[in-house]
């Protein structure tokens, strides 16, 4: 039986719905219940269902063989996990933003406030920019119109709450969706398994 944690959320239905037209179903998952484990023996399939963020905790720690996580999530937690399919959902982008007609200045260090720090770091780190990090877990397009950050590191999806806000992006630099990712240690004593899930998911998508 593979062991899948499956994202709470928006973001769950849909791939559950993508597993169960793939042939992973568990009929009491479409009911009402604060139920966290759900198991279908007969397709071979038990889901915990977790939030978005802890998904590569529980995949990296073997606490789940498989599981479904968006790209911002594994760049962030760093996880070691393999990462093998992109599932096409859950499309956004991860972006800085500004205020409108804020120029960048190369010669003092650059306030940046976001809720994605390794991501942050990293981005910044490859262009040889000095930042000062404002970690943040709400509310972060507020920090610059207030003077907290210069700009912030965050998910773009439609813009529209940066636009309500007087805000524009003024760079992108990463694309995110949904990534079917495995264990290390499942992936080699059940490959088979998680090969054919793989494999399920991909017809699904044609």
């Amino acid at each position: 039986m593979l062991t899948v944690a499956l994202p709470k959320g928006r973001l769950g239905d849909k791939v559950y719905a993508r597993l169960e037209a793939a042939g992973y179903i568990c009929r009491d998952m479409t009911d009402e219940s604060r139920k966290l484990v759900f198991e279908n023996e007969a397709a071979g399939v038990r889901y915990l269902l977790v939030k978005p963020t802890d998904v590569c905790v529980y995949v990296e720690r073997g606490a789940a063989d498989v599981g479904i996580a968006g790209k911002d999530v594994i760049c962030e937690t760093e996880a070691k996990v393999y990462e093998l399919l992109d599932l096409g959902i859950g499309k956004c982008r991860m972006a800085v933003a500004a205020k409108r007609g804020f120029t960048d200045n190369p010669g003092r260090t650059l306030r940046v406030a976001t809720k994605f720090v390794n991501i942050a770091n990293k981005h910044y780190s490859d262009l040889g920019r000095n930042i000062d990090i404002i970690p943040l877990h709400g509310s972060i397009e507020l920090a610059p119109i207030v003077g907290l950050s210069d700009v912030i590191v965050d998910i773009v999806e439609s813009g529209s709450t940066l636009r309500e806000n007087d805000l524009v992006v003024i760079e992108e630099f990463m694309q995110i969706s949904a990534r079917f990712i495995a264990n290390v240690s499942s992936y080699k004593f059940k490959e088979a398994e998680i090969t054919g899930m793989v494999s399920a998911l991909k017809e699904v998508e044609k």
